[in-house]
């Protein structure tokens, strides 16, 4: 390891400010350089004792080893020959996407010209206040603020900074409080469910009424499938097969039989695809052996890709019932309020829809009012009216 250089330039005065001058070892290339630095310290008002008090707490971090050579690599090399070669593949596949969406139209803009140790609290912070007029929603905002976050914690593990310092950065507030998120009723989906052909009518069938994530849906095979009940240890999400999202959501749910007898009803089931001027009756099930799919595709049997039966027969099928709402997520919310409406115990819902915890299951998924509160709301109306009457 090359030896630190220890350095006490004394800061000079020129013009309306106090100027320092250092050195700092950079990387160009791959090759280490050590270049000479030149940095605004203070209004030349400021007294000369104070001026070399600042200039002493400037240079401290160099002079500790606080700033690690590797902290000179540069933003974009960093994120396209370290972080994204084996941070990204790490991840899932409509993760990478949305990650690697982030670091293309926001990051790399904004600080690829930068070093790592230039990204500092104070220059991060300054980049999040400068968006507090922006149009990007807060949810957007945050995810740029947790794959930067995840950028830079990646860099502090590889020892290239010795902080993240994205920690304590603070958001712009929101416009807007909390959406509560909609839910399907059970008329509604009936009167949805007839607007979508098979075999992804039974699809969503089976998603509203298990709460299965659509990636799980789509992940299915008939060795899962019991006589009363679904085992949820594998998701397909585009390209990637993995594991459920949590240690919580790998586990064996109940179902009602009406799904199971649904899911078995596939096997029987064809359906009419048009090749050019011709009607060919397929299969839906082309083998249903243990390891096969529940859900395949027509044409190659293979698994399905959630964003393209979302695009071409869920979402015209709400919007035809006036539910611009509804999508992979509105299933599964759908499925914990209807367990509240059937009067579930907050613990059964919290292990049907398989969460860590039970306030995420309450706070998150079941929107939905409690009859005891409507009940206490709508007695101040008699309240107030006694209250007028005397």
């Amino acid at each position: 390891m090359a030896r630190r250089r220890y350095q006490n330039p004394k800061p000079f005065k020129e013009g309306a400010f106090w100027w320092l001058l250092y050195w700092q070892d950079e990387f160009a290339n791959g090759v280490r350089t050590r270049k000479r630095k030149r940095v605004k310290l203070a209004p030349a008002t400021m007294a000369v004792r104070e001026a070399r008090k600042v200039a002493s707490e400037y240079i401290s971090p160099l002079n500790h080893g606080l700033v690690s050579l590797g902290s000179a690599t540069n933003f974009t090399e960093y994120v396209n020959t370290t972080y994204k070669v084996t941070h990204l593949p790490l991840m899932a596949a409509s993760t990478r996407e949305r990650y690697s969406g982030v670091i293309k139209n926001h990051l790399i803009p904004a600080f690829g010209s930068l070093c790592l140790r230039d990204l500092t609290t104070m220059a991060i912070q300054e980049y999040f206040s400068g968006m507090a007029g922006s149009k990007l929603s807060h949810e957007s905002i945050d995810k740029i603020r947790d794959v930067l976050s995840s950028i830079l914690g990646s860099a502090k593990k590889y020892g290239l900074l010795v902080t993240n310092p994205v920690e304590g950065i603070e958001l712009p507030p929101s416009k807007r409080g909390s959406r509560v998120k909609p839910y399907i009723t059970p008329a509604q989906f009936l009167q949805l469910i007839e607007l979508i052909p098979e075999p992804y009518a039974s699809m969503v069938f089976v998603a509203i009424f298990t709460g299965l994530r659509v990636s799980e849906v789509i992940g299915l095979k008939w060795r899962d499938v019991h006589a009363d009940s679904i085992t949820v240890d594998e998701r397909y999400c585009r390209g990637d097969w993995g594991c459920p999202k949590s240690p919580a959501s790998n586990a064996t749910i109940a179902v009602n039989r009406v799904v199971i007898d649904r899911i078995q009803r596939l096997k029987t089931l064809t359906v009419e695809v048009r090749a050019g001027r011709a009607v060919r009756k397929i299969k839906v099930v082309k083998s249903a052996q243990p390891e096969d799919l529940v859900f395949q595709s027509l044409m190659k049997g293979a698994p399905m890709r959630d964003n393209n039966i979302l695009t071409r027969f869920l979402k015209p099928a709400g919007r035809r019932i006036g539910l611009e709402f509804v999508n992979w997520r509105c299933l599964r919310t759908s499925h914990a309020t209807w367990l509240k409406l059937a009067g579930a115990d907050v613990k059964d819902a919290q292990a049907q829809m398989r969460h860590s915890r039970a306030s995420t299951t309450m706070d998150i998924y079941q929107q939905f009012v409690p009859q005891s509160q409507r009940a206490a709301v709508d007695k101040l109306d008699g309240l107030a009216t006694s209250k007028l009457i005397q």
